[in-house]
C-alpha cells in the first residue's frame, strides 16, 4: 500500500535532512507504529505520506482509496458554540460528499459511541471526544487509517479502549493503521510492525524484536 524509496527531506530544500535515505514498504493490513525521541521525524513522515509536504528527494507513494487522518489536536476541543456529536460528523459527511446519511451512525458504532450522538462536542472527556476524531477518520470506509499520538491527553482505562478498537479495525476490518506513538506499550502490544526513527534514519522490525532490543538497551544503560 505505501512505498517510500530512498526518501530525504529538509524544510528547507537543503542539508541537515530531517528524514534521510528512507526506504520503507508497508503492505495492506498492517498496523505499524512511528517510534523514536522526539524531533526524530516521525510527524514529518507521517505528513510526507499523507502528501501534506513534497519530498526533497526521493518518492512517496500511496495505494490507499481513502485515508482516515486522526489529528493529535482535537478541533472540538473547548467548543463554546453548542454542536452535538452528530452535527459535527453530519457536516464532515456532507463535506466529503458522502450520499448515505446513515454513515454518520455507522461509523459512531464502529467506535463504541452511537449513544454519545446527540452529546455536545464541548461537554465530552479526552477520551470520548478521541473516539470521536476517529469516528470522523472512518466516514467513508478508508482503507487506511493514520493517527497522530492516538493517546495523548487520554487516561489509561480510555487509552484501552482506543487502542483496542484500533486493534479491531486493523485485524477484522483489514484497515491499515499508521500511528505516530509516544506510546511505547501500546505500540508493542497492538502493531504488526514497528518503524523506529534516529537521527533521520528508520528500522523496521517487529514488535517482538523491538521489545528485546528497547529492554537491551534499556538495561545497558543502566549497568554504564
Amino acid at each position: 500500500m505505501i512505498s517510500i524509496e530512498n526518501l530525504f527531506f529538509s524544510y528547507t530544500g537543503a542539508p541537515p535532512y530531517v528524514l534521510s535515505g528512507i526506504s520503507l514498504h508497508i503492505r495492506d493490513g498492517e498496523y505499524v507504529s512511528f517510534l523514536g525521541d522526539n524531533g526524530s521525524g516521525k510527524t514529518t513522515l507521517m505528513r510526507l505520506i499523507l502528501k501534506l509536504l513534497p519530498p526533497t528527494a526521493g518518492s512517496v507513494s500511496v495505494r490507499a482509496k481513502r485515508i482516515g487522518y486522526v489529528p493529535q489536536k482535537n478541533d472540538y476541543s473547548g467548543a463554546q458554540f453548542p454542536i452535538t456529536v452528530f452535527e459535527a460528523l453530519n457536516s464532515y459527511r456532507k463535506l466529503l460528499k458522502i450520499r448515505e446519511k446513515s454513515a454518520v451512525e455507522k461509523s459512531l458504532d464502529r467506535v463504541g459511541m452511537a449513544s454519545f450522538k446527540n452529546s455536545l462536542m464541548g461537554e465530552l472527556s479526552g477520551g470520548q471526544s478521541q473516539k470521536i476524531l476517529i469516528a470522523r477518520a472512518l466516514l467513508g470506509d478508508p482503507d487506511l487509517l493514520v493517527l497522530d499520538e492516538p493517546s495523548t491527553g487520554v487516561d489509561v482505562h480510555s487509552q484501552r479502549e482506543i487502542y483496542a478498537c484500533l486493534r479491531q479495525l486493523n485485524r477484522e476490518n483489514g484497515i491499515t493503521v499508521l500511528s505516530v506513538e509516544h506510546n511505547l506499550e501500546a505500540a508493542i502490544a497492538n502493531s504488526t510492525l514497528i518503524y523506529h526513527l534516529k537521527d533521520g534514519k528508520g528500522h523496521l522490525c517487529s514488535p517482538e524484536q523491538y521489545a528485546e532490543e528497547f529492554l537491551n538497551a534499556k538495561g545497558s544503560a543502566r549497568h554504564a
